[in-house]
């Protein structure tokens, strides 16, 4: 059930918190401040627009940057005095140019190290400006796109065995080989992760494949 922005706890500011998350990795990128003008704004623009706490007026995300949001979901608690905005970003989030504001660590649990996509996506990203003697990836981006697209073509042999074997975990190790692969050679072309969710996102990947399928019987 959707409700009214009257319902907000605004602040005595007629300020409210949004935390800003990226709808596909579910990333926090950004915490900002709407008021009930800003709030209003984005609900009818579909983009995020903020209220600046130090300038004092509305911003819309991206007005000089380009870097814009399209909000897909906002959420507000159960106090209702805290918003979550589910965003697909048109470039970093922050303005020192990161995908995210938070980047800086002040604690981590060393048994339990983050893995994700996005992180490894990053060191391979890393790997392309920063070479390092030794490093596979490296030895990839020197070879170049040949090198990268005869590889993915290799490894994309090797699930279509392992899958017709039906051996699952043999087929794992695979499709996390063909994984890397495939994200070196976006890392190569320039191709970011959320251009390909946004891709798709855009085709209604599942039902329209049904759809398909139906219409060739």
């Amino acid at each position: 059930m959707k409700m009214n922005i009257n319902e907000l706890k605004y602040d005595e500011k007629g300020l409210i918190p949004a935390v800003v998350i990226d709808h596909f990795s579910k990333k926090v990128l950004t915490v900002a401040y709407m008021n009930k003008e800003s709030l209003g704004i984005t609900l009818v623009e579909g983009k995020t627009c903020f209220f600046s706490r130090s300038r004092q007026k509305l911003w819309r995300k991206g007005e000089t940057s380009g870097n814009i949001q399209r909000v897909v979901r906002i959420t507000t608690d159960c106090d209702r005095d805290a918003l979550t905005v589910e965003v697909i970003k048109n470039g970093p989030a922050c303005h020192n140019g990161t995908d995210s504001c938070f980047n800086d660590i002040i604690y981590e649990d060393d048994k339990n190290p983050e893995f994700s996509a996005d992180i490894l996506m990053a060191q391979i990203m890393d790997r392309k400006t920063n070479k390092k003697e030794g490093s596979y990836t490296t030895y990839l981006f020197d070879k170049g796109i040949d090198k990268i697209l005869k590889k993915v073509g290799e490894e994309s042999t090797e699930v279509i065995i392992a899958g017709k074997a039906d051996d699952k975990k043999e087929t794992i190790y695979e499709i996390a080989d063909l994984y890397y692969h495939v994200m070196v050679l976006m890392a190569q072309m320039g191709i970011k992760p959320e251009e390909i969710m946004a891709e798709l996102a855009s085709r209604h990947v599942i039902d329209k494949k049904v759809k398909q399928e139906k219409m060739t019987t």
